[in-house]
C-alpha cells in the first residue's frame, strides 16, 4: 500500500513522530511518502491509498498551512481512509491527551469539514535551549501557569512512543 504522511511541525517533534510512524509502516512493507505542509504547496493526494496528517500547536493554533491543505482537499480526504494527530505540550497531562479532551485538537476537528477516520493527540517536547528569546519567554510563562518546568535549561520529550506505535497499528489496519 502507498501512504502519504504529512506534517506541519514547528520545532521538529511532529516531524520526528511522522518519521517514526513511517519507519514502522515501512517495516510492514508499505510505501510511505513524507511531505512538509509548511513548505510544499501543491500536494497531490489522489495516488495514495491512505493519508495521515500530523500537526503541532504553537500558542494555541495549528499552522495556517494545515488549515489551507484541509480546506483545499477535504472532499478527497473524506472519501478515503485518513488519520490526524495533533501535537502539543498540553497533552502531557492526563485528561488533556485525547482528541475529545484536548481543547486545541477538539476545536480544530469541530470546525473542520474534514472528518478523519482515525484521530489522536500526542504530547510534544520541551526544548528551552533551542528556542529563541521570545519563544523561550512565552513558553516559560505558559509552563508556569500550567505547573510545568520553567528552568531555561530543561529539555524533556513527553511523547509517549508506545501510544504512537499503537496509533500506527490502527492506521495500518484502516
Amino acid at each position: 500500500m502507498s501512504y502519504l504522511l504529512l506534517h506541519s511541525s514547528t520545532d521538529g517533534q511532529t516531524k520526528k513522530i511522522v518519521l517514526k510512524i513511517a519507519e514502522q509502516l515501512r517495516s510492514l512493507g508499505h510505501q510511505c511518502d513524507i511531505r512538509d505542509l509548511n513548505t510544499e504547496k501543491n500536494i497531490n493526494i489522489a495516488s495514495y491509498e491512505k493519508v495521515l496528517v500530523g500537526a503541532s500547536i504553537r500558542y494555541g493554533h495549528f499552522n495556517k498551512s494545515l488549515v489551507r491543505f484541509v480546506n483545499m482537499h477535504q472532499q478527497q480526504l473524506n472519501a478515503m481512509k485518513t488519520a490526524f494527530f495533533g501535537v502539543n505540550l498540553t497533552a502531557r497531562k492526563e485528561g488533556k491527551d485525547t482528541p475529545e479532551t484536548n481543547a486545541y485538537t477538539r476545536k480544530f476537528l469541530e470546525k473542520s469539514l474534514w472528518k478523519p477516520t482515525l484521530k489522536s493527540v500526542f504530547a510534544g517536547a520541551l526544548r528551552y535551549p533551542k528556542y529563541g528569546w521570545f519563544d523561550k519567554t512565552m513558553i516559560r510563562f505558559i509552563m508556569k501557569m500550567t505547573d510545568g518546568p520553567t528552568d531555561p535549561n530543561t529539555e524533556i520529550e513527553y511523547t509517549d512512543w508506545e501510544k504512537v506505535s499503537q496509533f500506527t497499528q490502527e492506521f495500518e489496519r484502516l
